[in-house]
């Protein structure tokens, strides 16, 4: 493991114990066994050590789970509601990666004030709206939704995907749930079952 790497997993140790606010450089030089101005010379602030926590841990979540990449053309024998729980899923590999979630459940923590957590979640949600836009194009193109504000749809899909997933997040920062998952499966009852409602509403024919 090269110092930046151990820099990184040395912050996301101590802000998941303190928060990121409360997480000094000199704390984080202190926690992988350096000097301060040693630390300056991997990165400038920390600000810079959060963007490159985000790039890094969400690159590691999606080279470990094969299933984030989806050729949706090759899915169309698929039902609509199979298609859409298999992008989540995918979607969910990523999120409950065990550094993934941890830094996720820092940065919902702290979004509201801090403008770099923020702006990481802003990325991540307009990620989830440009997949869902390629997806839907893809499920009209092969005559299984109807072509009826594709766009609106699309993003009425994700936003609401993604505050279903933020009401989890919240819940195990609360400590009211203590893993993602639901009922043994990676994607929550609350998300299956809007799914599988919004399934129908766009569907054609027996969809």
């Amino acid at each position: 493991m090269g110092r930046k790497e151990e820099i990184l997993y040395a912050t996301l140790e101590l802000a998941a114990e303190n928060g990121m606010k409360g997480v000094s450089m000199s704390q984080i030089a202190d926690k992988v066994g350096i000097k301060a101005p040693s630390l300056y010379n991997h990165f400038k602030s920390k600000d810079e050590i959060i963007r490159e926590m985000y790039i890094f841990f969400r690159g590691q979540a999606q080279n470990g789970n094969s299933s984030v990449s989806v050729d949706f053309s090759k899915l169309m024998d698929k039902s609509i509601e199979e298609i859409l729980l298999g992008s989540v899923s995918a979607y969910m590999g990523i999120v409950t990666d065990k550094n993934m979630l941890q830094f996720f459940k820092v940065l919902y923590s702290e979004r509201a004030a801090n403008p770099v957590a923020a702006q990481i979640i802003v990325e991540e949600t307009e990620r989830m709206l440009q997949s869902s836009r390629n997806m839907f194009y893809a499920l009209v193109v092969h005559g299984k939704v109807k072509n009826d504000n594709i766009d609106v749809a699309a993003m009425t899909y994700s936003l609401t995907i993604h505050s279903l997933i933020d009401y989890r997040m919240d819940m195990l920062t609360a400590g009211i749930i203590h893993e993602f998952g639901e009922d043994g499966k990676s994607v929550p009852k609350n998300i299956r079952d809007f799914i599988r409602w919004f399934s129908h509403q766009i569907g054609v024919g027996d969809e």
